[in-house]
């Protein structure tokens, strides 16, 4: 949906039925509650049917409840301050079993995004690594670690391969200013997006470089300059996000382009591995 679900309810107030007005101001009001609610458990809350509720998310052109909850979620995740995000996980996450619900939740994503991610935009963006002249990484605040593990693999791989170091925005475009239609700009962001990556986006695809983004729904606001969107679902499994379907995805793109340039990556680590002996880098039960 174009617009978001905020937009949509204040929009149609006016022309809500009295039970539909209740389960709208809920949402406004408490949309960090709401989001991980039943249709049975916000309709028990506002006093409504569990049908209200689900009527209410056709009213909106959603495609049954489940559909709503999902879009409250993702423009949840993008508005919730740290300490909202606490109360929330303390909400989620109650009991002796953390451990089982949080990596059952790591679980659910690795497959969310096996369903959602385009088996042509991945593919594509392989091809437009594997030929460009430069790669550029950027990841700011939470995802700088997945760009880190990318570059490190990537720099070992490739000849020009450089991450973009989170700065002032002056420096930041200062690392790009040579980008161009011969190199790939690959940007990481997940909620609360990173306003910097989205920015560098904008500006490596205006300087007609191919432009990969990693994120996690088609509302991201690196969606728009993307030539490949590679959708990787994260969540809240606490105030942190979860990352791990992420960099499993990063794990994909790093196999599929060491198997497409088999030779290339042998060499490479061949001369990587007469280094690190003639220098001891490793100890030699380390190797």
């Amino acid at each position: 949906m174009e617009k978001d679900l905020f937009t949509l309810i204040n929009e149609q107030m006016t022309t809500f039925s009295k039970g539909h007005k209740l389960i709208a101001s809920f949402i406004l009001e408490h949309y960090d509650k709401a989001a991980f609610m039943t249709a049975q458990k916000l309709g028990k809350t506002v006093g409504v049917s569990e049908s209200t509720v689900v009527r209410f998310a056709s009213m909106l052109g959603f495609d049954g409840y489940p559909a709503l909850q999902r879009a409250l979620q993702e423009l949840m995740r993008n508005k919730l301050t740290a300490v909202q995000r606490i109360e929330v996980t303390n909400d989620r996450l109650s009991g002796e079993d953390v451990l089982k619900q949080v990596l059952t939740r790591d679980m659910e994503k690795i497959r969310s995004t096996m369903e959602d991610t385009s088996e042509e935009a991945f593919t594509d963006a392989v091809r437009a690594i594997e030929r460009c002249n430069t790669i550029y990484i950027l990841g700011a605040r939470s995802a700088e670690p997945l760009a880190s593990f990318m570059n490190y693999y990537f720099s070992r791989m490739f000849p020009q391969v450089k991450q973009v170091r989170n700065t002032t925005t002056s420096e930041l475009f200062e690392q790009v200013m040579r980008i161009d239609d011969r190199d790939v700009m690959i940007g990481i962001s997940f909620p609360r997006y990173s306003r910097q990556t989205a920015k560098m986006l904008e500006y490596s695809k205006a300087q007609g470089a191919h432009v990969i983004a990693i994120t996690d729904s088609e509302q991201s606001p690196l969606a728009p300059f993307a030539d490949n969107l590679l959708i990787a679902r994260s969540d809240m499994n606490s105030f942190a996000d979860s990352l791990v379907a992420p960099l499993s995805l990063i794990n994909a793109l790093i196999a599929a382009l060491s198997i497409s340039n088999v030779e290339k990556v042998r060499k490479s680590f061949e001369k990587l591995e007469r280094i690190w002996d003639e220098y001891e880098v490793y100890s030699k039960n380390d190797k």
